[in-house]
């Protein structure tokens, strides 16, 4: 987290602004509470964004893709303005790291715990798939990691399962919609997206969470010979522990329909019913003392009145809103309030997504 700037605005709709969280392609990610003492994260769109109507299309798609999820494995979104001059989302804040950082800083993950992972994400592309969403971008920086679980995030380039099948919804031709690295052999060749292109994408995130590599290689070659790789090589699952190799491979099928469902998946994985913290002690230690930080993070002093809600001010928010507080809701991240863990809307770590041409690292 990060002091707030003279530039930043102090209050954003009900929410009073403590800190930074990060910044990604669409704006700044902030810590902010509500009236009521609830922890959130609240994404500013950059206002240059904000000033085209195309980009406005997308975040109204993203806020309202998030809303339809919520859930025990994603975070909430809580309250949001898209129609405002400076659009914003809250959602609740997720209290842990995304898992790029983690496996970058302390090193891959433990067995048992990656079969953990892959339960939480199975589930968590249940409760999407069934708000009739594909996420289309599972990755290392869209994966949180909590105490009690993963939490999926940003659904910037979900896609409604009701327009797969139509021709306008397909990718365009020579355009790519995802994250290098993290894309399925279907999303390389601009084909019909389903939901098993989030299973291919699960398995990737699975072998970068057991040995720290991505099992097709980096873009360190150039964007087109990491896709060629994973439209017509085999992955390489040097190092995968034995007990993860056959789930992981199976998710990492070219054709789309001999890759396991979710349901498959969640009666693969195994190891968390004993009770026992589901990561390295070191690892919960850590997460434990940033919650602790987060009690003790408090709002800074009263300036004169900041900007609050979307019509434009010094900081980019704008005027206080006439009326009672909006209802809460959830950011980094979107949709209705998460159980135990706050969570974020759009991750601090964001990794670029690839929409047209743009080339973005592989995680």
């Amino acid at each position: 987290m990060e002091k707030l700037g003279p530039a930043d605005p102090q209050q954003i709709g009900a929410y009073r602004l403590l800190a930074r969280l990060g910044a990604g392609g669409m704006g700044q990610v902030y810590l902010a509470r509500s009236g009521r003492g609830r922890t959130v994260a609240v994404k500013l769109v950059r206002r240059e964004l904000a000033e085209q109507e195309e980009f406005r299309a997308r975040f109204r798609q993203e806020v309202a893709a998030a809303r339809r999820v919520g859930g025990r494995w994603t975070a909430p979104v809580l309250d949001a303005d898209t129609e405002a001059a400076v659009p914003w989302v809250a959602t609740g804040y997720v209290a842990g790291p995304d898992l790029h950082t983690v496996v970058s800083g302390d090193g891959p993950l433990p067995e048992r715990s990656v079969h953990i992972l892959g339960a939480g994400l199975a589930q968590a592309l249940r409760d999407i798939h069934a708000a009739g969403l594909i996420h289309r971008d599972l990755k290392p920086s869209n994966v949180l990691i909590t105490i009690d679980g993963p939490r999926v995030i940003d659904f910037g380039i979900a896609r409604a399962l009701e327009t797969v099948t139509d021709a306008a919804a397909l990718t365009r031709t020579g355009a790519l919609v995802g994250s290098p690295g993290f894309m399925a052999p279907e999303q390389v060749r601009g084909e019909r997206i389903t939901p098993a292109c989030d299973v291919f994408c699960l398995g990737s995130v699975l072998a970068y969470a057991a040995t720290g590599r991505l099992p097709f290689g980096t873009a360190d070659s150039g964007v087109h010979a990491l896709m060629y790789r994973i439209a017509t090589e085999s992955p390489t699952l040097d190092g995968i522990p034995e007990g993860l190799q056959d789930l992981i491979g199976s998710c990492l099928r070219k054709d789309p329909g001999a890759r396991p469902s979710l349901d498959d998946l969640l009666e693969q994985t195994r190891g968390g019913d004993s009770g026992d913290p589901w990561l390295p002690a070191a690892l919960v230690a850590r997460l434990g003392r940033h919650a602790i930080e987060l009690l003790d993070t408090e709002a800074p002093d009263d300036p004169a009145p900041g900007p609050v809600n979307g019509h434009a001010g010094p900081g980019g928010a704008g005027t206080p809103a006439a009326g009672p507080p909006a209802p809460e809701e959830t950011p980094r991240h979107l949709g209705p309030a998460a159980p135990a863990a706050p969570g974020p809307a759009l991750a601090p770590h964001a990794t670029p997504t690839v929409v047209g041409h743009t080339p973005a690292p592989p995680y």
